[in-house]
């Protein structure tokens, strides 16, 4: 095995994800060759024995990970342990031998679909703003809300000094009371569903996520769980732009020549709107413009549970 980071290491070991395993290194947690590790960047190889917390690790062996798609009860925390006793999202997961952890997180208030895993790599993409993996949500407020405020969730609205990358938002149910929306967001900032509806006057009743990515809630009752297809988790590397190493390993296509001896039509130019042999003309772009709308999820008719 060639020189990995330390922190690549980890997650694939099944002890945290990317970014907690740079602080389980920072935090004195790790050991290499018998040495502690407390910076960044640090690289290991095959035959390196690397420990967390005095437990060795096997660099460069690696087991099939594991994946569950559970869907959260509210009064749950996705944190690995919790010091007032509440139930968390792994305990809900019968004992595999993989270290499980939270794939991003769902507040305690909230309920909804919760990727659980081994997998740091996978992990490291589907919580990055940069892959940009959109989740959705189904969300119950206290009074009527306009289309005005609709509008500026479309658009984006300051959270913490920095403008939000702005919402899909479609209403499901509005009455003089209450109102139902469905929101899709591609970035997690903490508590944001919440906190952009509080600063519009509206305070959340009821919040339960209903899609990450591709996976939706669709037949999976709150608090209960499921195995991941190995098609499903396909699907979501897909979601996250795929395997980059497997993409920059590809090799770039050929472009291909013309006939020797003879130039290409019109010496390179190409010539818009040209009739085909049969004298149609060829459409153009009827799809340009277009906009994409959220799905409407499967569970957008439902009260929510939990």
């Amino acid at each position: 095995m060639a020189k990995q980071r330390i922190q690549k290491v980890l997650a694939a070991a099944g002890v945290a994800s990317r970014r907690a395993a740079e602080q389980l290194v920072l935090d004195g947690h790790v050991s290499v060759n018998s040495e502690q590790v407390t910076a960044l960047p640090c690289f290991v190889e095959d035959g390196d024995a690397v420990r967390v917390d005095g437990r060795l690790l096997r660099v460069g062996r690696s087991k099939a990970h594991a994946y569950f798609l559970l869907n959260k009860s509210r009064g749950v925390v996705c944190t690995s342990s919790d010091p007032q006793g509440r139930p968390t999202a792994v305990e809900m997961i019968p004992p595999t031998g993989h270290r499980l952890f939270s794939v991003g997180r769902l507040d305690v208030d909230s309920s909804g679909v919760l990727i659980l895993t081994d997998d740091g790599d996978l992990t490291q993409r589907l919580t990055h703003p940069r892959y940009g993996v959109p989740k959705t949500y189904l969300v119950q407020v206290d009074g009527a809300v306009t289309g005005e405020e609709i509008e500026k969730l479309k658009r984006g609205m300051y959270l913490d000094g920095s403008r939000t990358g702005g919402a899909a938002v479609r209403i499901v149910h509005r009455a003089p009371d209450r109102t139902m929306l469905e929101l899709q967001l591609r970035e997690g900032r903490n508590r944001e569903v919440r906190r952009l509806l509080l600063r519009l006057g509206h305070k959340v009743r009821r919040l339960h996520r209903s899609a990450i990515g591709p996976l939706t809630d669709h037949g999976l009752k709150i608090g209960n769980f499921r195995a991941l297809r190995p098609a499903e988790v396909e699907k979501l590397r897909r979601a996250t732009g795929g395997d980059e190493t497997e993409a920059a390993a590809r090799p770039a296509r050929r472009r291909r020549k013309p006939a020797s001896g003879k130039s290409s039509v019109g010496k390179g130019k190409s010539r818009p709107g040209k009739r085909s042999a049969s004298g149609e003309k060829p459409a153009a772009g009827k799809d340009a413009g277009k906009k994409m709308s959220v799905p409407k999820s499967g569970t957008s008719r439902r009260i929510i549970g939990g």
